[in-house]
């Protein structure tokens, strides 16, 4: 009995600070060897205090005295070493401590380094909300931080955006609604923002309904005449090697001639052929024509041929009418940026561009046109008028893959070039992938503060811990083990790295994401010739 109260007096110490958990055995660059009291440990874990009741286990966090600073560090690897447990634990920052023994003024980074010997205490609920404070900095909230029910996780808002972010995250793990989650609070947080987001399977467009402008093939209305001159190849050339250069070169003359027929080419000091000047399509086979006119032999017709054959399919194919229209001939290229950028806003601030019913063959194309919009507009507006805006990218590794080989040249080139450079104009990417892996490295090196859920995959798990930062690899050993709706995130967007269980999202501004339940549809059975009639119908239509 004396046992039971004395342990139990010493569990009380040491949840008031006053007694140690254990004590610092070694000490290396960015971690530490400690030794915990195991019978300490197992009278803590009845503590209410979550922080407390989960201190000698995986993810904990533990704090040490130095110089009168505290020392904040994180657990990452247990094992046993006779009556005692050795813990492995990775520095993660330091604060000041208050006269009421409380974590005050907490920063990433150690400048002060336990010695071996110093004594080892459990870090409390209170010390976590004073470590994850966001304070006034702006922030959103996302969750809360494990292992407690009531310390709030916030991003900080400037840091993510300004390096930008990537989500990542096996399927069915939560990744779209956690996307949902973060947009709907930016949204809140900034009414008058701009965001840009590429949504390849059209889920998000009833999540954002009442802070959202929604727009796919049937109003879209992307003018042919912005792409540039290698966009254009990747629509009209059909060839490749020699060929391909040779039909480049005819297209680039003509291009360049029908661009400088247009009226608005006269105030242009210098036109190029990738300047944004509308042209109209029957001009440029008109041109075509007329070079192909002056060949000496018709046998060199053939580059001609192809380039006017391959205008005149995506001017009459009724799935390129969001883009090829003839109405589209006119200069909307204000009304578009305006509308695409929210410019302004109106209190819908995001932009959902539903790319699921363009053709695949120039769904690449589209979104490089849109993505180059977003970083050219930012260029030329730097000095004069700021607008900064966030590009969120679904299923990014179909647009920056790992393999180079892949036919997707324009698109991987501009989003490489944001990823590098487009924070020095107020353009931040957001990168959405449940393959990693399959992502350019190059590309998530450049992502400041990543969000990772949980990945089956162990080539994954291996890639994302390649792109985290040193004092976060603790914590990736946990990325097999997280639930759905739970994320590692660290980087730029948060004080220090943390484990995160995202909110609940309401129903109604959730993404249309959600699995078939195949064990209930399989019941429902009659009226499958009108259904099928009816999903024909779409087909052939190319629209729903």
């Amino acid at each position: 009995m004396n046992d039971i109260v004395g342990g139990n007096a010493l569990a009380t110490a040491a949840r008031l600070g006053s007694a140690a958990l254990g004590r610092i055995e070694s000490v290396a660059g960015g971690g530490a060897e400690t030794r915990l009291d195991r019978r300490l440990l197992e009278l803590l874990a009845t503590e209410s205090d979550a922080a407390l009741a989960m201190a000698g286990e995986i993810g904990a966090m533990l704090k040490m005295m130095v110089a009168g600073r505290c020392v904040i560090a994180s657990i990452h690897e247990l094992g046993i070493v006779g009556v005692e447990v050795s813990a492995r634990i990775s520095f993660l920052g330091e604060g000041l401590v208050d006269d009421g023994g409380r974590i005050a003024g907490f920063r990433r980074g150690v400048t002060r380094y336990p010695l071996p010997g110093t004594p080892v205490h459990p870090v409390s609920s209170g010390d976590m909300d004073a470590i994850f404070a966001a304070g006034d900095m702006p922030h959103i909230e996302i969750g809360t931080v494990h292992p407690t029910c009531s310390t709030r996780a916030a991003l900080l808002v400037d840091g993510m955006l300004g390096k930008h972010f990537a989500l990542l995250g096996s399927t069915g793990t939560g990744k779209s609604t956690a996307t949902a989650l973060i947009l709907h609070r930016i949204c809140r947080m900034a009414p008058a923002a701009h965001v840009v987001m590429i949504d390849p399977h059209g889920e998000y467009a009833a999540a954002f309904s009442q802070v959202g402008a929604a727009y796919d093939v049937s109003n879209l209305a992307m003018p042919y005449w912005l792409m540039n001159f290698e966009e254009h190849c990747e629509v009209l050339l059909t060839t490749s090697g020699a060929e391909r250069q040779m039909d480049a070169d005819i297209l680039a003359k003509c291009l360049l001639a029908a661009r400088q027929k247009n009226k608005a080419a006269e105030s242009v000091a210098r036109i190029t052929v990738d300047s944004p000047i509308p042209y109209v399509l029957s001009e440029l086979t008109t041109i075509i024509s007329a070079e192909m006119g002056k060949l000496d032999k018709a046998s060199n017709s053939a580059p001609y041929l192809r380039l006017k054959q391959k205008i005149d399919e995506v001017r009459s194919d009724p799935r390129y009418h969001f883009m090829f229209s003839g109405m589209l001939v006119g200069d909307s290229m204000k009304s578009f940026i305006k509308r695409i950028f929210r410019l302004p806003g109106e209190g819908r601030p995001i932009s959902l561009i539903d790319v699921s019913g363009v053709p695949s063959e120039i769904t690449s194309v589209v979104v490089s046109v849109l993505a180059r919009c977003v970083f050219d507009y930012a260029i030329w507006a730097r000095g004069t008028v700021e607008h900064p805006v966030l590009l969120v990218c679904e299923e990014a590794h179909r647009y920056v893959p790992s393999d180079r080989s892949t036919n997707n040249g324009p698109v991987r080139r501009i989003l490489e070039r944001i990823a590098k450079e487009g924070r020095k104009y107020g353009v931040s990417l957001g990168l959405i992938t449940q393959r990693p892996s399959d992502l350019a490295e190059g590309v998530l090196s450049q992502c400041g503060t990543i969000i990772s859920m949980r990945l089956n995959n162990e080539r994954d798990q291996a890639f994302v811990k390649a792109a985290m930062p040193e004092g976060a690899r603790g914590f990736l050993d946990a990325i097999p083990a997280l639930r759905n709706r739970e994320a590692i995130i660290c980087g730029e967007g948060v004080p220090i790295p943390i484990r995160v269980a995202f909110d609940d999202l309401e129903e109604g501004l959730r993404p249309a994401s959600n699995d078939p339940v195949f064990s209930e549809l399989w019941r429902r059975t009659g009226n499958e010739d009108t259904l099928v009639e009816h999903v024909i119908g779409r087909w052939r239509n190319q629209g729903r």
